[in-house]
C-alpha cells in the first residue's frame, strides 16, 4: 500500500514537471507532453480554462474530503478499535449540511456553466462574417463581407510542408482573420455531417447539411491556430485540419485584396484523398 501510494505520488510530480516545461511550449497547436488545455486565444477560452480550473478545485476538495472521510471511518470504527457498534440514530446538524453543502456546490457550477453558456452562445455584433462548408474530406470557406469568394482548405502531406509546419494540421490555404476582431462563423455541412473545432478558440459547432449553424471568436494574438473536423465523417475523417491565420488589421486587407484575384475563378482545389493517402503511406 505504501509502495503504491509511492508510485502515484512520483507520476503525478513527473508528470507537472513534464507539463510545466512542455504545456506552454506551444500555442494554438498541441504539444508535445501536454498537460492541461490549450492556451485560450479568445475570451471565450479563457473563460472555459478558468471554469475547468474552478471544477478542478471542487473536485479536488471532494474528493480530498471523501478521503479523509473514508480513512477516518476505517481507523476509528473498525472491529478491534470500536467493537461495540454506536447506538446514534440521528444528527440533524449533520442531516442539514450534508444536504446544504451539495446544494449550493451544485448551484455554483450551475451559475458559472450557465454563464459561460450564454457568453458562448449570444453572439456579438460582428465585424467580419466568414462561412465554413464541411466536404469529404477538406474545409471550404468563403468571405460573404467581401465579394463572397471561396476557396478549398486541405491538408499538405508530409512533402508539400514548409519548416516549422506541423503535421497533419498544416493546410494549402489558412482561413485568414483580423485581430481582434468578432468574428462570426457560419458552418454548414455541404455532404455530410461534419464538425468545426478550433481548441485554441473555444469553439466547436457542427456542420450539418441543409442547417446553418453560428458560432463567434475574437482573437486577442497574432498567429496560427489549428483545429480539426471533430465529427466521425468518413474515412478520411481525420485528415481535414482547421488552419486559422490571425494577421494585423492592415495585413488582412493586403490579404482580401490579393484572394479576391486569386480565387476570382472559383475555389482552388486538389485532390484531397490524394494528399491524406500520400501522407499515410509517408508514416508507414
Amino acid at each position: 500500500m505504501r509502495a503504491s501510494f509511492l508510485y502515484i505520488a512520483a507520476a503525478i510530480g513527473l508528470a507537472a514537471l513534464l507539463g510545466a516545461d512542455h504545456a506552454l511550449a506551444g500555442f494554438g497547436q498541441p504539444s508535445p507532453w501536454q498537460v492541461g488545455l490549450q492556451h485560450a486565444g479568445t475570451p471565450v477560452m479563457d473563460s472555459i480554462i478558468g471554469f475547468n480550473d474552478v471544477l478542478l478545485y471542487i473536485m479536488t476538495a471532494i474528493a480530498g474530503l471523501v478521503f479523509v472521510l473514508l480513512i477516518t471511518a476505517m481507523v476509528r470504527f473498525n472491529k478491534h478499535v470500536h467493537p461495540t457498534p454506536s447506538k446514534r440514530t440521528g444528527n440533524w446538524p449533520l442531516e442539514i449540511a450534508w444536504t446544504l453543502i451539495p446544494f449550493c456546490v451544485v448551484a455554483i457550477i450551475v451559475f458559472l456553466s450557465f454563464h459561460l453558456l450564454f457568453f458562448e452562445e449570444d453572439i456579438p455584433r460582428a465585424d467580419l462574417t466568414v462561412k465554413a462548408t464541411g466536404h469529404q474530406w477538406f474545409w471550404g470557406y468563403s468571405y460573404p463581407d467581401h465579394g463572397n469568394f471561396k476557396f478549398y482548405s486541405e491538408m499538405l502531406n508530409d512533402a508539400s510542408r514548409k519548416p516549422g509546419q506541423p503535421r497533419l494540421l498544416a493546410v494549402n490555404n489558412d482561413l485568414v482573420v483580423p485581430v481582434n476582431k468578432v468574428i462570426r462563423v457560419q458552418v454548414i455541412g455541404g455532404d455530410v455531417i461534419h464538425s468545426f473545432s478550433v481548441p485554441s478558440f473555444g469553439i466547436k459547432v457542427d456542420a450539418i447539411p441543409g442547417r446553418l449553424n453560428e458560432t463567434w471568436f475574437q482573437a486577442m494574438r497574432e498567429g496560427m491556430y489549428y483545429g480539426q473536423c471533430s465529427e466521425l465523417c468518413g474515412m478520411n475523417h481525420s485528415f481535414m485540419p482547421i488552419a486559422v491565420r490571425v494577421v494585423s488589421e492592415q495585413e488582412f486587407d493586403a490579404w482580401i485584396e490579393e484572394a479576391k484575384k486569386k480565387f476570382a475563378q472559383g475555389p482552388l482545389s486538389g485532390s484531397t484523398e490524394t494528399v491524406a493517402l500520400e501522407s499515410i503511406g509517408a508514416e508507414e
